[in-house]
């Protein structure tokens, strides 16, 4: 795959003021108009030269106009996740975009396995805090440029065949902080509602657990989890990744995020256990 770090790399061809063999220095590929439509080059001008305008040494066609397909809506460049998906869907080997500001960019042969996969695990009801914020980050750009893609692994605690829930926010009926579990009682709750029935009622009730992080099979990855004490980058069920507290804000939810992937990417390389 080749994606452009950044849309100052990428240059479009709309006539040579300077001469067909120069170019602006900062330039690592062109998008050149034909009479068949746009196409791809791979441009290499002078290292040795000075001046925004350089020498053009060789060029090479990387894309043909057959191959390009032109996204017809303008994007955010910096949001590569956004582009990469964009790419995998236009059914072409080259996808060209525009930013809002003007730039240009594309994606040649998108491969989603260079991207790195973060796990999100959460639970709902209520709402899927952890895993509606990361969404919501997203549509801002601010993960643009860490190169990942999250997959949402989010279990609906209704599904479960249980009497007694964690708490009254939940909306169901009978819930732990406002009811008494009768004899027989299924119980769905975490580690917080375990030791809650254990102080109130005994060792002898049983509780199943609704835990975003006994739900943790893939790596790396970002969990919910109520207990504070678990905060933080760390191995859980054998995989490494981040835990973040219930109520944590969207601040931290992102800072989170930047660490284990960054901490992924410096412990294992860019790829993922996907």
């Amino acid at each position: 795959m080749i994606f452009p770090p950044h849309c100052k790399y990428v240059g479009m061809v709309t006539g040579t003021p300077c001469g067909e063999d120069r170019v602006y220095f900062l330039s690592r590929y062109l998008i050149r108009e034909t009479a068949d439509g746009p196409e791809v080059l791979e441009v290499e001008s002078d290292p040795e030269g000075t001046g925004l305008m350089r020498r053009v040494l060789s060029t090479r066609v990387i894309a043909t106009a057959d191959e390009v397909y032109r996204y017809p809506h303008a994007v955010n460049v910096h949001d590569r996740t956004v582009m990469l998906k964009a790419a995998l869907e236009s059914g072409r080997r080259c996808t060209l975009f525009s930013g809002h500001g003007g730039q240009a960019t594309f994606v040649l042969d998108p491969d989603p396995l260079a991207f790195l996969h973060i796990h999100v695990y959460d639970v709902t009801p209520p709402h899927p805090h952890l895993s509606t914020t990361i969404q919501e980050i997203e549509k801002t750009a601010f993960f643009g440029d860490l190169e990942v893609i999250f997959e949402h692994h989010v279990r609906d605690i209704s599904e479960i065949e249980a009497d007694v829930f964690p708490c009254h926010v939940t909306g169901f009926a009978r819930t732990l902080d406002t009811d008494q579990p009768r004899p027989g009682d299924r119980i769905a709750g975490c580690l917080t509602g375990r030791e809650l029935v254990r102080d109130c009622y005994g060792e002898e009730i049983s509780v199943e657990s609704i835990c975003p992080l006994d739900m943790v099979k893939e790596e790396p990855f970002i969990a919910r989890c109520c207990r504070s004490e678990r905060g933080g980058l760390r191995r859980w069920n054998g995989r490494f990744g981040a835990v973040v507290h219930w109520g944590s804000s969207p601040r931290e939810i992102a800072e989170a995020v930047v660490s284990v992937a960054t901490a992924w990417r410096e412990r294992d390389g860019k790829g993922s256990s996907r």
